[in-house]
């Protein structure tokens, strides 16, 4: 752990200057809010946030890396689908307490509801991701999905739909904390960047009582720990839930999303359905 922090320390500090907020204020109380967004940033190294923490420590993570188990049981071909979105599961210990599939008439209805007046024309049968993390938090396994097709991009633009009516902060439906689900985007100098359901704040772009469509474009990207910019290129992405029901606001440890969003090419649909 003293090496987590460690590292940990060399990237929040600068950055956490840069913002002007100083490297020996107090951190919050909560250990694990889903409160805020960056709020929780603020601290000595040693009282970084438990969810920087854990993210550094997970590092790039890749659906086929041997570590994962990966659901590939549709087609890949490059030539239908360029940008493809792959279920992972992280679960060295073997603890059975996550789970990341794809589930039909669980996604956003494209049409029929306010929130995805828009969405991938190839998914015919309204997938939704589900991601689930039973349990601690503390427990070193993780639910995910890797956004494949993305290497060398440029990227102006994340988002997804969740299952979560009205706002953000809202305490039912999908968990939507600071650092989980997240997309971590590593880019071609090995940084990884980490852009939280509510830190940075996402742009809404579209409401209904049970989905909110989140947008992060340039501006909101270069508010990501730390910033994406323009000039960055992207090496991998992926998406990560690693916040179990010990997380408030809504501790129930899952999110639904649907149309993963990258440079405005929304994913609905693909392997591990």
């Amino acid at each position: 752990m003293q090496t987590v922090r460690r590292v940990a320390a060399v990237l929040i500090c600068p950055l956490l200057a840069c913002l002007g907020a100083g490297c020996d204020r107090p951190a919050p109380a909560a250990p694990h809010s889903g409160a805020a967004p960056r709020a929780d940033l603020i601290g000595t190294p040693a009282q970084a946030p438990d969810w920087v923490a854990r993210a550094l420590s997970l590092g790039e993570l890749l659906s086929d890396d041997p570590r994962m188990t990966a659901w590939t049981d549709e087609a890949e071909g490059d030539d239908v689908d360029p940008i493809k979105v792959v279920p992972f599961e992280f679960d060295p210990g073997k603890t059975y307490l996550v789970r990341a599939r794809r589930l039909r008439g669980t996604g956003c209805p494209t049409g029929g509801d306010a929130a995805c007046p828009s969405g991938d024309s190839k998914d015919s049968k309204n997938e939704g991701l589900l991601l689930v993390k039973t349990g601690s938090t503390g427990n070193n396994a993780s639910a995910g999905a890797e956004v494949k097709g993305v290497n060398v991009i440029t990227l102006t633009e994340l988002g997804y739909d969740i299952r979560k009516g009205t706002i953000a902060a809202n305490a039912a439906g999908s968990h939507c904390g600071a650092g989980a689900p997240r997309f971590n985007v590593v880019t071609s100098d090995g940084v990884n960047h980490f852009v939280g359901c509510n830190s940075p704040p996402a742009a809404v772009a579209g409401v209904s009582t049970a989905w909110l469509r989140l947008h992060w474009t340039a501006v909101e990207l270069a508010a990501a720990f730390p910033p994406i910019l323009g000039t960055g290129v992207v090496k991998s992405i992926a998406i990560v839930f690693d916040e179990g029901t010990d997380t408030g606001p809504d501790f129930i440890g899952l999110a639904v999303l649907d149309n993963i969003d990258v440079n405005g090419q929304m994913i609905g649909q693909g392997p591990g359905n």
